[in-house]
């Protein structure tokens, strides 16, 4: 299936105009609305869609990590200065209603949720099919139009929410963030509902009922629902169905993937044809012979210095200058053009087939050290100290290893002191991996970090990104922009 929507006014303006030829001519060896969503196996391809967007240039790569990692205390832009210039808008704090980042995530998040919304509609027209088959889909696509909504509104706060592939009207306004959190709620209830603990073979890496529950703690934790979200992160703890990995730098290898740790992953592969994978390893990848990568997303002063002395995730996290490169295969040769040049390890991939640009790592959305400090911030926000101390110390105890010398335990038991502990271990466990932009918004500490560090941060304004200028020129004033934009 083929819906490439650049934005979502021209996806709804092309459908509208190419509908009627669309159904009334069946070309030979063309699916059309017409003629798919007619077998099993098109319910399938049709979910399939859904996941191939999520590893898309506009979903998963430069703008999103611009737009999670580089806007905030991790990193800076990296590169040259002059490369990219719209992430050094995003770094500075300068970016307008016109930059190219919230645009592009803008198109490929919606283009998620068109897909989602396809699915999730037409798999039920669908005549002879598997009903259990049917319904674990519908869950699957539910479970990624949640996922796509959950960071359109943590970016854009009130988005429009649509729920039908081809809606009635085309100046569509936005929604109030409560109703979207609602509809996202529902869709991850759904979802944990109709899908499975775990797959097998090659359906491996689809979401399942533990990923839906997971994810809902998570919005029930943004939204400061601390019971819920606690509730939730421990229902998946007490199943049994995952556990850390022993060794904290294997998680971001190939042989780490949709392992224990793993409750969902964006999956990619580098086939030999291309189609497989993403450029999220490139970008971020080692200027030069021989990663040829980009060199953005570089680890910022601030993060290096967040780690605890000995913390050997520093080491697993930041490749620098003059290293091995994780696989043996040379040594980081620097640019003396860049200053202070060093890179995210955990985007780092061997050598593979197809080029750069087919990476062949996973994206880790959600892990279940993640989960653990979600249960312990919860926890402790409802007056149950000793035991987030459990959770927390359980993900300290991993990332020390066999060192008795690092990391000691936690023992603050007090709210405020052990909350500032749980959210520092989520910086430096979590570290570029694209959760801290939402971690200081979510706790309202953005403006209170980021200002030492850019002064151009405006309360008020940059814990929202701008809603994308073309958007608001199309919906003819249907949409308005965000505070102070």
């Amino acid at each position: 299936m083929k819906s490439i929507i650049p934005t979502l006014l021209a996806v709804l303006l092309l459908v509208a105009a190419s509908c009627n030829e669309v159904l009334d001519r069946t070309p030979q060896g063309e699916y059309t609305l017409g003629n798919f969503f007619r077998t099993e196996e098109q319910a399938v391809q049709s979910v399939n869609a859904v996941y191939n967007q999520l590893r898309q240039w506009q979903t998963h790569v430069f703008s999103f990590i611009g737009m999670t990692d580089i806007v905030s205390d991790d990193a800076d832009k990296g590169s040259f200065t002059s490369d990219g210039f719209f992430l050094q808008e995003i770094d500075d704090f300068t970016y307008t209603s016109t930059n190219t980042a919230p645009a592009t995530v803008w198109g490929g998040y919606y283009t998620g949720v068109f897909r989602s919304n396809l699915a999730i509609t037409r798999i039920p027209e669908v005549v002879d099919m598997d009903e259990t088959l049917r319904t674990r889909l519908i869950g699957e696509a539910r479970f990624l139009r949640a996922y796509y909504y959950f960071n359109l509104v943590r970016w854009f706060g009130d988005v429009p929410l649509i729920l039908d592939p081809f809606p009635a009207v085309f100046e569509i306004p936005r929604t109030p963030r409560d109703e979207v959190y609602a509809q996202i709620e529902a869709d991850l209830r759904a979802a944990a509902d109709a899908l499975p603990e775990s797959y097998s073979g090659v359906d491996v890496g689809r979401a399942t009922s533990g990923a839906a529950k997971s994810l809902l703690a998570k919005v029930a934790l943004t939204r400061g629902n601390h019971q819920t979200a606690a509730d939730l992160a421990l229902e998946v703890i007490n199943s049994g169905r995952y556990s850390l990995l022993p060794s904290f730098a294997q998680i971001f290898t190939l042989e780490g993937e949709n392992s224990s740790e793993s409750i969902f992953e964006v999956q990619a592969a580098a086939f030999e044809i291309g189609g497989g994978g993403s450029q999220y390893n490139e970008v971020q990848g080692v200027r030069g012979v021989p990663n040829l990568g980009w060199g953005f997303n570089k680890p910022s002063d601030n993060l290096i210095a967040a780690f605890e002395p000995g913390d050997p995730r520093r080491e697993a996290t930041i490749l620098y200058v003059g290293e091995v490169l994780p696989d043996g295969s040379a040594i980081v040769v620097g640019d003396d053009n860049i200053v202070g040049e060093r890179f995210n390890q955990k985007a780092f991939v061997p050598d593979h087939p197809g080029g750069n640009g087919n990476g062949p790592g996973n994206i880790r959305i959600f892990r279940y050290a993640d989960l653990l400090l979600i249960a312990a911030e919860a926890l402790n926000e409802i007056g149950q100290p000793e035991q987030a101390l459990v959770y927390l110390n359980q993900v300290r105890a991993r990332a020390r290893g066999g060192n008795a010398n690092v990391l000691p335990d936690v023992t603050a038991t007090d709210r405020t002191a052990l909350r500032a502990a749980i959210l520092h271990e989520r910086r430096v466990e979590l570290a570029l991996e694209q959760h801290r932009w939402f971690d200081l918004v979510r706790t309202n500490r953005a403006a209170e970090v980021m200002q030492p560090l850019r002064p151009n941060f405006t309360p008020g304004k940059n814990e929202l990104f701008p809603i994308p200028q073309t958007e608001i020129d199309l919906s003819q004033g249907a949409l308005q922009q965000n505070p102070n934009y």
